[in-house]
């Protein structure tokens, strides 16, 4: 199961680079972040607690703008992809097959993106 977050925003680096934060404590985010010396601190509560990609996406909605949106806009593609090669790679460990049935499926599957395709 995923890490579930109940604060997600933005926060720019002593050395000028902003990044995605999450976090379950608001006060005590800021508070490290202060410490460690960023800025543009931009963190908000979230309305329940979600994984990462759905952080992200809440956040993306929200009208997030500069620096920030492209950091967002980039955290949350490789979000995506991640969670997009999770599913392929679950379904295939879920039970070692044979190389005929590991074929049948493939094509099962290349037939099936074809007519959606088309």
């Amino acid at each position: 199961m995923e890490k579930l977050f109940t604060v997600v925003g933005t926060a720019k680096n002593p050395d000028g680079t902003v990044k995605a934060r999450f976090a379950n404590d608001l006060v005590a985010r800021i508070k490290i972040l202060n410490k460690a010396g960023c800025t543009d601190i931009n963190l908000m509560e979230l309305p329940e607690p979600m994984t990462k990609l759905q952080a992200l996406q809440y956040l993306t909605v929200q009208g997030v703008t500069g620096d920030a949106a492209y950091v967002v806009s980039s955290k949350l593609s490789e979000k995506t992809r991640l969670a997009k090669k999770g599913e392929v790679k679950v379904a295939g460990k879920s039970a070692p097959k044979s190389a005929k049935s590991d074929a049948a499926e493939a094509a099962a599957i290349l037939a099936a993106v074809k007519s959606v395709a088309v």
